[in-house]
């Protein structure tokens, strides 16, 4: 039987979440950069990003009398949110590990959600290691962040909305962490309509994914480096690993400097707040209409539909100052 997720299991994840989850809207940016450029802004998604999606997901199919023992999690954030807000709502105790280096917004918010956090070193393998000890001697059941069919599911839906919304797009930038997201998206899409080309994006001082797929399996990072602290995970999930094989066109990288750029650009021009992990795909996207000599107010008559997938928006108003200052904005 295949491990890949099938468009069904995508649909009825849909279906499970669909009043519970934010229906995000694709912002239109063609005017801006010269090319036909949209942003699906998961940015303004419950818990500030795409993560509840696969969490709630997850975390419904879990019988009621297990849940309510207590759920657990390992992540730099943004999935420890999602967790910690699908606990509240569903009356199940939340317990969320995560690194040291962790966003002061996020740890936060976790806690204003309910959640136990743990404090654990400063990688993704670290924390797991400690969840995983916590989930045997406490009885808790845990919630993966990314390798699991019912989280890539949960993702999936991202791409199923795209695809609704967005039926004549043509090319879909995602951003991968551990892959879940773009896992799900590409999953979706490709399975449907083959020809909309699907392109990974991972920070260059952290691209798992892109070092796995030369290796021909996964492999562990022995260190990683980015400011887009959701997308350092130093192993791709298997699942993952599968999914992006099977599916993605091309996993390219960005520097540090234009996520810096895309953070600054789209706070100054979109208005929206954009962390750095969820402004890689812009990022990547727009490197790619300035290779091709697009600009500002010179949107061109080509029919490619582009989008990027904004997915998370959880940066304190302190740091995206200090963005805006020691980033310039792409032009």
């Amino acid at each position: 039987m295949s491990l890949l997720i099938s468009p069904e299991a995508i649909e009825m994840a849909a279906e499970r979440i669909r009043n519970i989850v934010v229906r995000t809207p694709l912002v239109d940016l063609s005017r801006h950069v010269g090319t036909r450029l949209v942003l699906k802004c998961e940015n303004l998604q419950l818990a500030g990003a795409f993560k509840i999606r696969g969490a709630y997901n997850f975390i419904l199919q879990i019988p009621e009398k297990q849940r309510s023992r207590g759920l657990i999690t390992y992540s730099s954030g943004n999935h420890a949110q999602a967790v910690a807000y699908a606990a509240r709502d569903l009356g199940a105790p939340a317990v969320v590990v995560m690194p040291t280096t962790a966003s002061r917004v996020k740890v936060n918010a976790s806690r204003c959600y309910g959640a136990e956090v743990i404090m654990e070193g400063t990688t993704s393998l670290e924390r797991q290691m400690r969840a995983e000890m916590e989930a045997d001697a406490r009885g808790l059941t845990m919630v993966p962040p990314f390798d699991h069919p019912n989280v890539i599911a949960g993702q999936g839906t991202v791409g199923l909305e795209i695809l609704q919304d967005m039926p004549n797009t043509d090319t879909v930038y995602v951003p991968i962490g551990g892959g879940g997201l773009v896992a799900g998206i590409a999953a979706l899409i490709k399975q449907r309509v083959s020809s909309i080309r699907i392109i990974g994006v991972e920070p260059v001082g952290a691209a798992a994914m892109s070092a796995s797929l030369l290796a021909g399996e996964p492999i562990t990072l022995t260190s990683v480096d980015s400011i887009a602290d959701g997308l350092l995970p130093v192993r791709p999930g298997d699942l993952t690993y599968a999914h992006v094989k099977e599916f993605v066109d091309d996993v390219v990288k960005v520097d540090d400097d234009s996520i810096g750029r895309s953070v600054t650009w789209l706070a100054q021009h979109a208005k929206l707040i954009v962390e750095p992990s969820g402004a890689a795909a812009f990022a990547a996207a727009m490197n790619a209409c300035h290779e091709r000599n697009f600009g500002p107010n010179k949107l061109t008559n080509s029919s490619r539909q582009i989008v990027a997938v904004i997915s998370g928006g959880n940066i304190g108003f302190d740091t995206l100052e200090e963005f805006i200052q020691d980033y310039r904005s792409f032009s």
